[in-house]
């Protein structure tokens, strides 16, 4: 049902969230949340949150999220509409009248819900019976124990063509048509005019939603038979477009390292982000070898809607896709389907995997470790996406150097946001013409960062340790920002992965998680007193640290600004062409425009006085 916009916001405004939680779990305030054993798993330890402020409630040990609806629903099992109904109840306020379509379409998804569920307990128990002993083996062989097989619910379909609507008599066979657990047969030849199981003879893979519910399956054939791989058909609950399978895990594992819950592998290692791979055993065995944010789009290309949910994980995601051809194929297909959607601080990354290795292979293979030097080599997309377009064809020539820039140029106008797809072709430009080289044989040297910006730029991160309640305001400022120093870029990365799968943090939890995820040495400088005191912020409150952000921004862009026109002049006194000269004008207006005027031109120890 479609409520009246500002209805749920107001429903929500109403309810206290840790006071409705409170009546069914016994919360302890810990700083601005509360904390308790969960309702919806057994644990000893409380690992069960409610955020007031942000109307929210997590699990670290399950991965139950959601807000007061969500918690009534899943609490009391109850339909949406219903759990509406009852905390409207409790608020005072009046539901809008659903119609009766409405409210059939609402139970009807309840009833797909049940029957799936059914489904999976049935193949689940057909998996550990003595007729499923060749799928059993199977797994094992792929080297899944109990504890990994139980955990993911794997099931077995066997060759009986009547076996799961025998066992889910209770539920009307249309139902079971429409939730993709039955299809009519193709032909009458055999005189068959019931409908028949959708799976035979397979392992099954339960498809969860975000909640962890099962809305579909895939199955993996044992021997020959086509296709290998066979998803539930799309239905009221299930368009593979728009799913990850192992979803529900992974954001429990993003949360999870976020609270430190998640070792680390050695000391090299940091805590995963989310990691992309390409099929259901790929999953499975990245979180068997601890790492839990592994997913896998259902044997498509990546879709828009899969990327966005990828990005409410993790701002740069970590695509892993297998080490052949069709890998390759798949992971430019992603990148070329990812373009349009960059923003500052919102990209993708590439794993290369060794030629014929898959992630489960490589796994076996090499070893956790083996699979974390993957992923800490993973390059940006703009590495990957020059890699592509170079490897099309030689540009020995200078026709095809030219051929080249048009193709990158074309990729880079792709990029909706100005900003970003600016960068784009800057990069790109200077990539093909290199303004620095030692000489015409050598490769080129990138410019070094500049000594005095360093203190600058470690400012802005004091100040972030110190207000972390300034990284939303700031997001977008900070994933743009220039940070040559390849430390203090990490950390970069880092506070921006947090702030997207942790928004609200206090500055002790933020500090806690970058010295459990490696960053303990570069922390401990930024907080240390002996920091040289004329860039040791004082601010002792948040506006007065927003305003020190604000104008350590401005120096740095100047200081960016003036270097850039300095070097395009540098240019023109080599190079006269129209488009060089056209570049330098346009770069010169913006470094003017950088100019600072008034309280710009204050002393850096004036900002922090």
């Amino acid at each position: 049902m479609a409520f009246p916009p500002g209805f749920l916001d107001e429903l929500r405004s109403r309810i206290s969230l840790s006071g409705l939680i409170g009546k069914r779990v016994k919360l302890i305030r810990r700083g601005r949340e509360y904390a308790g054993l969960c309702p919806f798993h057994h644990e000893k330890t409380p690992s069960f949150y409610v955020v007031e402020e942000k109307s929210f409630f997590h699990c670290f040990g399950c991965g139950a999220h959601g807000d007061a609806i969500g918690f009534v629903m899943r609490a009391d099992n109850l339909d949406f509409l219903e759990a509406i109904e009852r905390l409207a109840g409790e608020a005072g306020l009046a539901v809008p009248h659903a119609t009766p379509q409405e409210r059939e379409r609402a139970q009807q998804q309840k009833t797909l819900l049940e029957a799936l569920e059914a489904a999976a307990a049935f193949y689940e128990d057909r998996l550990w019976s003595p007729a499923g002993s060749r799928a059993l083996d199977y797994l094992h062989e792929r080297g899944l124990d109990p504890e990994t097989i139980r955990r993911f619910r794997l099931g077995w379909a066997s060759d009986d063509r009547r076996a799961l609507r025998r066992a889910l008599s209770d539920f009307p066979e249309p139902l079971l048509v429409e939730a993709g657990l039955l299809r009519q047969p193709s032909g009458t030849a055999e005189g068959v005019r019931e409908a028949i199981d959708y799976f035979r003879d397979r392992v099954m893979f339960p498809i969860g939603d975000r909640a962890g519910r099962v809305i579909a399956f895939g199955g993996r054939v044992l021997g020959d038979g086509q296709p290998k791989y066979l998803n539930s058909p799309e239905s009221p609950l299930f368009a593979k477009g728009r799913v990850l399978y192992g979803w529900s895990a992974a954001r429990a594992g993003a949360a999870r390292s976020l609270s430190g819950g998640v070792a680390m592998m050695s000391g090299q290692v940091s805590q995963p982000g989310i990691i992309v791979t390409e099929g259901y055993m790929d999953v499975i065995a990245l979180h068997r070898a601890g790492f839990p944010t592994a997913v896998a789009p259902l044997g498509t290309a990546l879709t828009e809607v899969q990327l966005q949910e990828l990005w409410r994980l993790d701002p740069e995601p970590v695509l892993c896709f297998d080490g052949d051809e069709a890998g390759r194929r798949a992971a430019a297909r992603a990148l070329y389907r990812a373009l349009p959607f960059l923003r500052a601080g919102q990209s993708l990354r590439f794993a290369t995997l060794p030629s014929g290795e898959d992630p489960d292979s490589l796994i076996r293979a090499r070893g956790t470790l083996g699979f974390a030097e993957v992923l800490n080599a993973a390059r940006p997309l703009s590495e990957k996406l020059w890699e592509i377009e170079l490897s099309a064809k030689p540009i020995d020539t200078p026709e095809r150097r030219a051929e080249l820039w048009k193709r990158l140029k074309a990729r880079a106008e792709l990029i909706s946001d100005r900003e970003v797809q600016g960068e784009y072709r800057n990069l790109f430009y200077e990539r093909l013409h290199p303004r620095r080289a030692v000489n015409s044989r050598t490769r080129e040297v990138p410019p070094l960062p500049r000594s005095q910006e360093r203190p600058q730029r470690q400012i802005l991160f004091r100040i972030l340790l110190h207000f972390p309640s300034l990284i939303d305001d700031v997001a977008e400022e900070l994933a743009s920002l220039n940070v040559p120093e390849l430390d203090l870029d990490r950390l970069r990365k880092e506070i921006l992965r947090i702030e997207a799968s942790w928004p609200g943090v206090d500055a002790e939890t933020l500090q806690q998680h970058l010295v459990q995820a490696g960053f303990a040495e570069i922390v401990a400088a930024l907080l240390s007193p002996s920091l040289d005191a004329s860039f040791v912020p004082k601010c002792r409150e948040r506006i007065s640290a927003r305003s020190g952000w604000d104008h350590v921004i401005r120096m740095l862009q100047r200081g960016e600004a003036a270097a850039v026109a300095e070097e395009a002049v540098k240019d023109l006194g080599t190079d006269m062409s129209p488009e060089r000269w056209e570049q330098s004008r346009v770069v010169m207006e913006r470094a003017r425009q950088q100019v600072p005027t008034g309280d710009e031109d204050l002393d850096s120890t004036r900002l922090i006085a």
